[in-house]
């Protein structure tokens, strides 16, 4: 992996903080009780869908993010 140039240090520090805005974070947390339940309509189960999907690939880059950074404090 090549190490970061300077300007990109105030880039990974956001994206290895990011967190879904609340509102997503409660609409998640709802469709995953709901699944639970096994209570999800179609779309609903689509939506979850997309959101697991999304929530995985961000805690990737989250994860390479935090490599960089702790590679260039080295």
């Amino acid at each position: 992996m090549a190490k970061p140039s300077p300007g990109t240090d105030d880039l990974l520090e956001e994206l290895a903080e990011f967190k879904f805005p609340r509102a997503t974070q409660r609409r998640f947390t709802r469709l995953m009780d709901l699944n639970s339940e096994g209570g999800l309509s179609p779309e609903q189960r689509q939506e979850l869908a997309g959101l697991v999907e999304l929530s995985e690939r961000i805690a990737i880059m989250k994860g390479r993010a935090r490599l960089l950074l702790d590679r260039k404090s080295d």
